[in-house]
């Protein structure tokens, strides 16, 4: 995870073409994501099935509490150019977003647990995280959860009656990522893109405390998972 937040960094090839390297061209600030109760949600913000109707999907918490405050977070992109019909583009790709608890180097990576989750239960090599079916994940405080998704709650209940509004969010980086604010809690949610089965990684100081969280965009950053 290392590799995927420094510039320059050669990741693998292109799919297909082993001729093309993946290099990380940029790494730069999205926002900054207030979360005062030290709790995080890392997890897709939309809502679940619930019946006939729509609820607030419960967010995947992180068993392990960070400390309360304002963190940055930062995402990587990756090119690889190619070419389609005659047409030479450049294949950027969001890689990986992380967010930055401290500015202490990380030491070690670990998969991170979710609040409920049994360690004693979890295999050896299984994808510890969040399951998406809408290309969207996001950090967010736990406390405010309800009030922070709600703009994706209203706006897929108002698609399926056929009203399409635009969302109550907040747009950056020309629609990549959305942000949403509550002023009473004092609390954010940013989202990214991400796919299929997310895995959530804690960065470790050497003393063992958390640095960062972090999760790699669209594509399995490693071609094999290790242990938990």
């Amino acid at each position: 995870m290392d590799a995927v937040f420094t510039p320059g960094t050669r990741l693998g090839t292109r799919h297909g073409d082993p001729a093309t390297p993946v290099r990380v061209v940029e790494v730069r600030k999205v926002a900054t994501i207030r979360i005062p109760s030290g709790r995080l949600v890392v997890d897709a913000p939309w809502p679940q099935e619930d019946g006939p109707g729509l609820r607030t999907r419960v967010g995947r918490e992180l068993a392990e509490r960070i400390p309360a405050g304002v963190f940055r977070m930062e995402a990587a992109w990756t090119e690889a150019p190619y070419e389609f019909m005659g047409e030479r583009f450049d294949g950027r790709e969001l890689a990986a977003v992380r967010l930055r608890i401290t500015e202490a180097p990380v030491t070690r990576w670990e998969m991170a647990l979710g609040v409920g989750d049994d360690i004693s239960r979890i295999r050896s090599g299984k994808r510890i995280g969040f399951e998406t079916e809408t290309n969207m994940g996001s950090f967010a405080d736990a406390m405010a959860w309800t009030v922070l998704t709600d703009p994706f709650l209203e706006f897929w209940r108002g698609f399926r009656a056929g009203n399409r509004q635009p969302r109550r969010t907040e747009s950056l980086f020309d629609g990549a990522f959305e942000r949403v604010a509550d002023d009473e809690h004092g609390a954010d949610l940013v989202t990214f893109g991400a796919e299929g089965s997310s895995v959530v990684w804690l960065g470790r100081t050497e003393t063992g405390a958390i640095a960062s969280v972090a999760v790699a965009c669209g594509y399995h950053l490693f071609a094999r998972e290790p242990s938990f």
